[in-house]
């Protein structure tokens, strides 16, 4: 008669700990989604993340150890384990109005962005994982106990659910949950989970299970009086950014608006104009082409969509355009669509939703293209297997004579290394391979967005300007200069094997006066 209790026992302690440990794993993930209107995406960001969970889940289990030791009745177990799960829940919705009340007077602050990204970590991640931690250790001894005979394989079967669980979280948020419900109804979903949990652990404890039910109305009512505490930055949570679009008419005192990819605007459209630029990167890209190539046909391949600003004025700018626009995330397409004008059947525009290194790969391996613009950068944020030799390679092989790769790299005024590695590296493939700055820039600042133009032959002027709606110049840095500062620095080519973007661009983040241009 007793081999039945045990069993559903066994059952219940066995569920309990796979749906936590994939509910801690699902908080882990959502966690970065959630700091990057904050602070971006980086390796970084990851690292502060991963680093500040594990230690919470380590001090957890180190807690529940205790809490589990010597012959404790099984109530006593399933009690303690209910309440770390209830503060588990409670941590967890803790952490949204403690990120959006908190996070903007941190950051204004002026810390240093390290510094920054970790104390956001750990003030909104460890106590989760601390107390989710915890009952791990409890209801391991209690699955022993329940059968005693049986320890290695109890162990065994318990550590093999934890670790079931967490590989169900992880690929749960990322493939289901954050694109479905978005980051704050995934939070809300695992402080259910946890309450859930909790409540099973204590049914038949009516104190305890009271209390806990007292606390989900407390919550809940607190919620409810700050409803901006649940309200989320993104107009849209895609699988790879929070995307929102902010007026910008204030700034240019026309109707226009601009794109954030999560904390950083990425292209600045007007309404009535598509050729007017507002960027200097988008603006001499376009007046470089039209020196090369005039305004009859032009064919195009861009490395990410961003807010379609060139590929939009490209459109209307050029009699026959051919635009081949590879950008990842179709919501990125979607939301240029519907908020920042860009026309559906927008002449020449063909929206490629792939990598943009998978979708110039399956094109012939033949001349087609006068300009490839790479706009898949996002501030300090570079994929590496954009910027290695392998893919300038396959670049190279398809652009016409005469035509060009463009790249904008936003770097350190003094030692910018990603520049010179990217140089180095593309100089392997490309006859001329040049380096523009705006000139109003020059003089501004530690951080400078450099304009990288690779050809099989050179500019045939050191000066562009440009007098339509702003008046600009750039200036063409001299090769010579440039060529013996890339040699200095003893900077590694950039390949498949071996991209460290990350460390060549950590000068740009660890130094605050370069970090913020």
């Amino acid at each position: 008669m007793q081999a039945k209790p045990s069993f559903f026992l066994s059952l219940l302690y066995g569920a309990v700990l796979f749906l936590s440990s994939a509910a801690a794993l699902v908080l882990e993930i959502v966690a970065g989604r959630l700091l990057a209107p904050y602070v971006g995406m980086s390796l970084y960001t990851w690292t502060a993340i991963i680093s500040v969970v594990l230690a919470g889940l380590t001090i957890g289990h180190w807690i529940g150890g205790r809490l589990a030791e010597g012959t404790l009745p099984a109530a006593t177990a399933r009690r303690r384990a209910g309440i770390a799960l209830a503060l588990a829940a409670l941590s967890s919705v803790a952490a949204l109005p403690l990120l959006r009340l908190g996070a903007a007077p941190l950051l204004a602050v002026g810390i240093h962005p390290v510094t920054a990204i970790v104390t956001l970590s750990a003030g909104l991640f460890l106590l989760p994982s601390l107390f989710a931690g915890i009952v791990s250790p409890i209801l391991t001894k209690l699955a022993v106990d329940t059968d005693p005979t049986h320890t290695g394989r109890t162990i065994g079967r318990m550590y093999a659910l934890g670790a079931a669980g967490s590989i169900l979280g992880t690929l749960a948020a990322g493939y289901v949950f954050i694109s479905l419900i978005g980051s704050v109804g995934t939070v809300l979903s695992v402080a259910g989970l946890y309450t859930a949990l909790a409540l099973a652990l204590l049914a038949g404890q009516r104190r305890a299970f009271v209390a806990l039910l007292g606390g989900l109305v407390v919550t809940a009512t607190a919620l409810a009086a700050i409803p901006q505490a649940l309200a989320s930055p993104c107009a849209v949570e895609s699988d790879y950014y929070c995307l929102r679009v902010e007026d910008f008419s204030g700034q240019s005192g026309r109707d226009s608006a601009v794109l954030v990819l999560d904390h950083l605007g990425h292209g600045i459209n007007d309404r009535a104009q598509p050729t007017l630029f507002h960027s200097s990167y988008l603006h001499f890209s376009d007046e470089m082409a039209a020196r090369r190539f005039g305004r009859d046909r032009l064919d195009a391949f861009f490395i990410g969509g961003g807010a379609y600003t060139l590929p939009r004025a490209w459109s209307q700018s050029f009699a026959r355009p051919h635009l081949h626009v590879a950008e990842i995330d179709p919501q990125v397409t979607r939301i240029a669509q519907d908020r920042l004008w860009l026309a559906p059947d927008a002449k020449g525009v063909i929206v490629d939703h792939r990598d943009a290194r998978l979708a110039l790969q399956s094109l012939p391996r033949v001349p087609q293209f006068d300009v490839v613009f790479g706009d898949a950068f996002h501030d300090i944020g570079i994929p590496p297997h954009l910027v290695t030799r392998e893919f300038h390679t396959e670049i190279a092989a398809r652009l016409k004579p005469g035509g060009f790769y463009a790249i904008n790299v936003i770097e350190a005024r003094h030692e910018p290394r990603f520049l010179f590695a990217l140089l180095q590296t593309l100089a392997h493939d490309f006859a001329a391979v040049e380096v523009w700055v705006d000139g109003d820039e020059m003089a501004q600042g530690e951080r400078i967005t450099y304009l990288v133009l690779a050809s099989d032959r050179a500019s045939d002027t050191a000066i562009l300007r440009s007098n339509r709606f702003f008046y600009r110049h750039w200036l063409r840095l001299r090769g010579d200069q440039v060529r013996a500062k890339v040699q200095e620095a003893r900077v590694p080519d950039l390949t498949d094997d071996f991209s460290p973007v990350d460390r060549l661009m950590a000068h740009v983040l660890l130094a605050p006066e370069i970090g913020e241009k």
